[in-house]
């Protein structure tokens, strides 16, 4: 046959193919947490259950907080993961030392992953302990000791990056893999297509996972695509391909693991898209109802809610108690608050950082600057608010 499609067989009908068999949505429990097939039982241990589902809990607590934080001047934007709690799973399903490039609304991720509430308090304020030295907006997080690429904002420049990470991954063999996580909003741009088709030509080990959570922004997924969702993409580019529960944290565990092991043992991309439901407003720059009712976002919270469905697995199997939650939450609410209030009285970056980390030697334009500033800062500090700053 043509080297273009080697598996393509001749036919003598004149017929455009306009669909294919609709991909199954993977669920392990129901929405009551039951475990519809005992073969899909999670093989996991009650302490390692239990810590999946405590950090739920506690990215609940810190997103509320932080949400009121951002509303009341104290901080100047955020994101929440309101209805998008079980992404957890996946992060649970990984080796610590894969790569994670995130789009946004991982949190739940580098939590899993140790990341500390006094680190999200300090990149949140941008101050002095911040990793990423207050060069980035709030949520976009970073940790080398973690793993975990640094979030920018630019929607999906992560997809072809990740790719190239996991090619390097392979050429070293090092039997790690990359993760990428995107939402179906940022399908839609180039960066998606491009990322993929290198992933799949060079055999390259990274898992794409798609948060479609039904909107980008306010554009509902109906206005997106008029194909089988995003799963139907990977399959075109020849890529292993799942669709998922995303509020089913077990699914996402399993089906992650697995696509890991296709990854690593065979060096194939590997695409999962996970259906969700975005509760929240994309950002606190959006107000979701300008385009869609307050009705569906409570019917969607009381029909299928991650964490709620997670309780009641552990229940059902006598690893949580009823009155633990108040308390966890309380707790976790206390130990928020009290690394927010840490994060807020600590000073801003020093000045020197702005002309770090990008040559190993100042090239001389550079010099000039930095000379410049230091003069301006030293003829004017009281305009310049230096004592907000944390000396060189």
């Amino acid at each position: 046959m043509f080297p273009g499609a080697l598996t393509s067989e001749y036919t003598h009908d004149l017929r455009f193919a306009s669909s294919v068999e609709s991909i199954p949505t993977y669920q392990v429990m129901d929405t009551d947490g039951r475990v519809l097939d005992a073969a899909n039982e999670p093989q996991m241990s009650r302490d390692e259950a239990r810590l999946l589902y405590k950090n739920m809990l506690i990215l609940n607590a810190m997103d509320q907080i932080l949400y009121e934080a951002q509303r009341q001047g104290r901080i100047s934007f955020y994101m929440t993961s309101f209805g998008e709690e079980a992404l957890i799973g996946s992060a649970a399903a990984l080796d610590p030392k894969d790569h994670v490039f995130g789009q946004y609304r991982e949190a739940g991720v580098l939590l899993q992953r140790g990341f500390t509430l006094e680190q999200f308090m300090n990149q949140c304020y941008s101050n002095e302990k911040d990793l990423g030295k207050g060069r980035q907006m709030p949520i976009h997080y970073g940790s080398k000791e973690l793993h975990f690429q640094t979030i920018s904002s630019p929607l999906a420049t992560q997809i072809p990056q990740a790719a190239g990470a996991a090619y390097a991954m392979r050429r070293e063999g090092s039997k790690q893999c990359a993760i990428c996580y995107f939402g179906e909003g940022a399908a839609s741009e180039g960066d998606f297509h491009a990322g993929l088709n290198m992933a799949a030509t060079l055999g390259c080990p990274v898992i794409f996972y798609c948060r479609n959570n039904g909107y980008a922004i306010s554009t509902p997924s109906i206005e997106q695509y008029r194909g089988d969702g995003i799963a139907s993409r990977g399959i075109g580019y020849g890529i292993d391909t799942i669709r998922v529960d995303g509020n089913d944290i077990w699914a996402i565990y399993s089906a992650t693991k697995a696509a890991r092991q296709i990854a690593v043992e065979q060096n194939k991309p590997v695409l999962i898209e996970a259906m969700t439901y975005r509760v929240s407003h994309h950002s606190t720059s959006d107000d979701s109802s300008a385009y869609r009712s307050t009705k569906e976002v409570e019917d969607w919270s009381k029909r299928d809610n991650p964490i709620s469905r997670m309780r009641a697995w552990l229940e059902g199997k006598g690893w949580w108690t009823k009155g633990e939650d108040a308390e966890i939450t309380k707790t976790a609410k206390a130990d928020v608050l009290r690394a927010f209030a840490a994060a807020e009285t600590l000073k801003k970056p020093a000045i020197r950082h702005l002309f770090e980390d990008v040559y190993d030697q100042l090239p001389p334009e550079l010099e000039r600057e930095k000379a410049e500033v230091e003069a301006l800062i030293k003829k004017y500090p009281d305009y310049y608010q230096v004592n907000e700053f944390a000396k060189s």
